[in-house]
């Protein structure tokens, strides 16, 4: 199919990095996570700060207890394969770094990505306990 048999306003799927379907649901699904994670802080609601003040912890915890692997990899990893860890899928432990290194081309070793993650995880709990108290 040659770039003429498409017209203005087609829309084109392409897979990201070769992802099939599965991998770009859990792609989008992590970065549904990073979204709210970057802007739930600053929800009008009580309860939804609630919420927040919880989740985020809750995630890190999770990582911490799980070998810095997302639970959303390992349950890619369970559907394609069949067992939680799967070392043929390389964003386990990693989902960060492989961003990075798709984005950018650089790799970033895993006490930097954990460096990053926690302080920004930290930040972001740190603004929305702010916003819960003071407005």
């Amino acid at each position: 199919m040659s770039g003429e048999d498409f017209e203005a306003g087609d829309v084109v799927l392409v897979p990201s990095s070769g992802r099939d379907a599965l991998g770009r649901a859990c792609h989008g699904l992590h970065l549904l996570v990073i979204l709210y994670f970057m802007t739930g802080w600053a929800l009008p609601w009580t309860g939804a700060l609630y919420f927040y003040l919880g989740f985020v912890p809750a995630v890190a915890l999770q990582w911490q207890f799980n070998g810095d692997a997302c639970i959303l990899n390992n349950l890619e990893s369970w559907l394609r394969s069949g067992r939680w860890r799967d070392p043929a899928n390389r964003e386990e432990g990693a989902w960060l770094a492989t961003l990075c290194e798709e984005w950018t081309g650089w790799r970033p070793d895993r006490l930097a990505v954990s460096l990053f993650t926690y302080s920004l995880l930290s930040l972001l709990w740190a603004m929305a306990l702010i916003h819960m108290i003071y407005f």
